[in-house]
């Protein structure tokens, strides 16, 4: 060792200077080579992780659209279907007994005598009348009007209760017609004088002539108003002889202003007739554009496979949901029979357009990674400049203490990687200890280890008080099950002492348990009671309730009550309190 001006040279002060220096030199690399490879790495995990989670956020969400949509629609085109059902189902039921009055008129005419009848009249405009107008060269005295006059106040009667009918009438096989509506004006000429009609050429005298029954025509125009119509008709026998027609209308507007209202941009509704033609659409052009009768394609009958299929299924049945393309889109699709007049009731909705919650999902989960990563790479950078920095002041201090400076920084590193190493079994609790607190990286270090340390047992925590109480759940719901099951009759046969009939019976709930239920007892020996029945909603309370209105039906039952009255006493108990409305 060597002096030269008060400095050692060769001594243990410069190998330990060297030692650092190199020490320090080749920390700083292979640092600096693990950090750039853990960046690779990660960046590449990153990646990959990104790709697999963006394919799986789209398919989940794109199973999930579909389901929900299939659900909906279904049940949206089955419940139209209904409605429009229930509609032209009134409208049949009010011809039917038109049909039914007149039969019995004409075949006991002689207990009636002729009824005066009266044309139309501007001043009765807006009120209901009963009309009278005819062919033209038909004489206007009538036998047959005149027996038919004496319907006059039933179709005024039936016409002003009714919120669905736009007028009713009575075609006369000698060509009149007995009419009622409040449209007075439009069957009358400038002059005064009453319009004359075609009566037995028009499309629903025709028909129900031909067809010898009640019949529903395709959609016409109003002779008078212009206004789209559907009418229903039914021929009227005396002695086998076609004496009448009654028949009524339905103006259609509302039928369109719905379908109209019920769609929006990428989805639609519409009516298809039962020859396969499109009555109401919002669509202004393409496949599924309205047209008259005379220029409409039947879509039974089109080049599209899968739409002509779709179509011939719908007018029989309720369909699932079905992807078909038409006009160049790909949709889903739904349809529903209306079973009264042949029609069907088609759903669409565009399937670019349930794709559009998933992109958006998707570019905002680009956007989250994306500052996450760069986040990431920030923290990185700094993480880099503050080690260089850290590093040249440890160099420097190592230049005046370098023993003391490296067994610092050496120490808590070793104890900590000991105690973490010695973390087992049910001892996994990181905590901070003086060793630890060097106010550098090292502490920020183990404190992070020790929060990371206290939210993993408090994690293990909650999965364990969630695990024990899902378990609970389960086993309440295993015994509700049993119970419900246990509430109902399954003993089979139910009466083996009585040989003239015999019964059997079963439920099975969607979920562990459920509002749907049945029951059957002897109420005495001759009547036996048999109860089947729905409520409203599903799981534990809707099974509440069942357990409820059961009881209830059988104790009122049990009173020897007729049905009716113990629907009625039922239902006065079951909305007693009944805050829920099930």
């Amino acid at each position: 060792m060597k002096v030269i001006r008060g400095i050692k040279i060769g001594g243990l002060q410069q190998k330990i200077f060297t030692l650092m220096f190199l020490f320090v030199a080749a920390l700083i690399a292979v640092f600096v080579a693990v950090s750039l490879y853990q960046q690779k790495n990660l960046s590449r995990v990153v990646e990959e992780a990104s790709a697999e989670q963006q394919a799986s956020i789209e398919t989940v969400s794109e199973n999930t659209m579909e389901a929900m949509l299939a659900a909906s629609m279904t049940r949206t085109t089955a419940l139209q279907a209904y409605i429009a059902n229930d509609l032209f189902g009134d409208v049949r039921t009010d011809v039917l007994t038109l049909q039914a009055f007149a039969t019995e008129l004409f075949a006991h005419e002689e207990n009636f005598s002729a009824h005066a009848y009266a044309p139309p009249s501007k001043a009765n405009d807006g009120t209901p009348s009963v009309q009278w107008i005819h062919e033209e060269g038909a004489e206007e005295e009538s036998a047959i009007l005149g027996m038919v006059a004496n319907m006059g106040d039933i179709m005024r009667t039936m016409y002003e209760t009714s919120d669905k009918l736009s007028g009713l009438y009575v075609g006369t096989a000698d060509g009149h017609l007995l009419f009622v509506n409040d449209r007075s004006a439009t069957y009358v000429n400038d002059d005064g004088s009453p319009v004359t009609l075609d009566v037995r050429s028009r499309p629903w005298y025709t028909r129900a002539a031909q067809a010898g029954a009640l019949v529903f025509t395709q959609v016409e125009s109003d002779a008078y108003t212009g206004i789209s119509t559907l009418e229903c008709a039914a021929p009227v026998y005396q002695d086998g002889k076609l004496v009448a027609v009654v028949g009524a209308d339905l103006f259609l507007t509302s039928v369109r202003d719905y379908v109209d209202a019920a769609s929006s941009d990428g989805s639609f509704l519409c009516v298809i007739s039962g020859n396969g033609q499109v009555l109401f659409s919002p669509n202004k052009d393409g496949t599924f554009r309205p047209e008259v009768s005379s220029n409409a394609h039947d879509l039974r009958q089109s080049e599209n496979t899968r739409l002509a299929d779709f179509i011939t299924e719908a007018m029989a049945g309720t369909t699932g949901l079905e992807t078909i393309r038409v006009d160049g889109k790909e949709y889903y699709m739904t349809g529903a029979p209306m079973s009264s007049v042949g029609w069907a009731v088609i759903s669409a909705v565009d399937k670019d357009l349930t794709h559009q919650p998933t992109a958006a999902m998707l570019d905002s989960y680009d956007r989250i990674n994306g500052q996450a990563l760069t986040a990431y790479q920030e923290g990185t950078r700094h993480s880099t400049q503050t080690f260089v920095i850290v590093t040249a002041v440890l160099f420097l201090l190592a230049v005046v203490s370098a023993l003391v400076v490296a067994q610092r920084i050496v120490s808590p590193i070793e104890h900590m990687t000991r105690r973490i190493n010695s973390l087992s079994g049910s001892d996994t609790a990181f905590e901070m200890e003086d060793v630890y607190r060097t106010d550098d990286e090292i502490q920020i270090l183990a404190e992070s280890f020790a929060a990371l340390s206290k939210k993993t047992r408090d994690y293990i925590t909650q999965i364990t008080q969630i695990t024990a109480e899902k378990e609970r759940i389960g086993t309440e719901l295993a015994l509700a099950t049993r119970i419900q099951a246990d509430m109902l009759p399954n003993i089979y046969p139910a009466f083996p002492e009585r040989s003239e009939f015999d019964i059997y019976a079963t439920m099975d709930p969607a979920r562990e348990v459920g509002g749907d239920f049945y029951d059957f007892f002897l109420v005495d020996d001759d009547h036996l009671c048999m109860v089947m029945a729905d409520v409203s909603g599903k799981g534990v309370p809707a099974a509440l309730f069942m357990m409820a209105s059961r009881i209830i039906l059988a104790s009122n039952a049990k009173q020897g009550k007729s049905p009716a009255q113990i629907l009625t006493d039922t239902n006065a108990a079951i909305c007693q309190n009944n805050r829920e409305e099930m």
